[in-house]
Formats: C-alpha cells, structure tokens, sequence
C-alpha cells in the first residue's frame, strides 16, 4: 500500500468513527432522557447494536466507542463474523436477533451471547440438546412473543407463551432471562408503544405467577424509528442499526 493510500484509509477511518461516535451520543442522550422520563436508570437499558449491514471497520469503531453488544440477524454472517472479529483481537458479546432454524442451532452456540428470537418449544428443546451435547451451560433465550397478532410475523402468541415458558423451566441447558418483540413498522413511534407496553405486561404477569421459577428480567424491544419509545415502556435491549450508521 502506497503512503498516499495508506493515508487515505486512515482519513476514511477517522470520518468514520467521528460520524458514528456522533449518532451514538446522540442515541446514547435519547436513552437517557427516555429512561429520567419513565423514571428508570439509564444504565439498565444495553444497546445492541445491528450490524448486519456495516463492515468490519464500523465493527471495530463501535468496539473502540465502548459498545459491547452486538447482534446478526442471520447465522451465516454472525459466525464467520464473530471469528473475524476474534482474529482483529476484538471481543464483543454477539446477539443472534433473528429467526433461528433448528438446524443452524448447532452452529450459533458456540458463538452467541444471547438468542433472541426462539419462537417455541421444539426451538427451545433443540437448543437444549446441542448444548448438552457441546457440554455447554445454560443457554441465555428470550422468547420472541407475537404480540402485534401480525401473520408475517414469527413469535409465540401471548396466550400460549406462559406454557412454553412452564415447560422451558424442565430444560437444563437453557435459561430463558425474558422476552423479545418486533412492533409493526411504522413512521409514527408512537404506534409501537402498546406493543412494547403489552410485552412488558406479560413479562410482569408471567414473574407474578412464577412461571418460570426465577424473575424475567430481560426485554428485547425497539429498533432505530421507535426506541425511545421502548425504553419508556421497558426496554432493557434495544436493537439497533441504521441509526448508528447514517
């Protein structure tokens, strides 16, 4: 590489991490002005940060901007992602946020941090049986919960969610930390409110009744349009993507 490309990189670099430093104070101040106005504490609430459409470069500015989280939709690009990542010397917790197949369970494991959108009981029972299998501990799922009612949509209904949980408890090598929801998209945030609102009155129900033997502490809610919403209704994980990148 010549000094003059080499230079050029490096501008490109620091451009880079300017602009995404900048969206993340400016995401980071709407979490904490959204938490004072629910009366929550800001440091409850993580952001993950979707980076399925960025490359290595925007993941090693977020890593060095302090962002810890990050989450893939899809198993084909977290894994070989997560080992490119390891191989630069950076060491993020990586989410898996989308829809899992049961036959790709296998692959995920070793490299997730937390599994966001397990969908149901034969789900749940697979992932139980590749990690005792690897010898793995407790598997840290939420249940992804339907509760727009959208048909497009994946998710456990409302009504049938407190028996998958019951039934998840008899699992050893998972352990379900909470509940994971994608409101409808929308330009207006605030159509997604009584979705987040309606997951986090099930997530209270299902901790009242004891369900699952110890307390639901997780809420997987909210995207770049609508996550201040989130966060006043609850939220203790954002997803989000584009607004990191613009």
């Amino acid at each position: 590489m010549t000094c003059r490309r080499a230079a050029d990189k490096l501008a490109a670099m620091t451009a880079l991490q300017q602009r995404i430093q900048t969206n993340l104070g400016r995401i980071r101040g709407h979490i904490a002005d959204a938490a004072a106005r629910s009366r929550r504490d800001e440091a409850n609430v993580r952001l993950v940060a979707v980076t399925k459409a960025v490359g290595m470069d925007e993941i090693a500015a977020l890593v060095a901007l302090g962002v810890a989280d990050l989450g893939e939709n899809r198993v084909e690009q977290l894994v070989p992602r997560a080992a490119q990542a390891a191989a630069a010397g950076l060491c993020p917790r990586w989410h898996m946020i989308g829809h899992l197949q049961r036959r790709k369970v296998r692959d995920v494991l070793p490299v997730a941090t937390m599994i966001h959108g397990v969908d149901s009981l034969r789900l749940l029972e697979e992932i139980d049986k590749r990690a005792a299998a690897a010898s793995l501990g407790p598997v840290a799922v939420l249940l992804e919960v339907n509760v727009s009612g959208e048909e497009q949509k994946y998710g456990l209904r409302p009504d049938e969610t407190p028996e998958t949980l019951r039934r998840a408890t008899a699992l050893p090598h998972v352990q379900v930390r909470g509940l994971m929801t994608m409101a409808p998209l929308a330009e207006d945030a605030e159509l997604s409110r009584p979705v987040f609102r309606g997951l986090r009155e099930l997530r209270d129900r299902l901790n009242e009744s004891g369900a699952c033997g110890h307390p639901l502490t997780e809420l997987s809610m909210g995207m770049s349009q609508d996550y201040a919403v989130a966060v006043e209704e609850g939220a203790t994980l954002i997803r989000v993507g584009t607004a990191l990148f613009l």
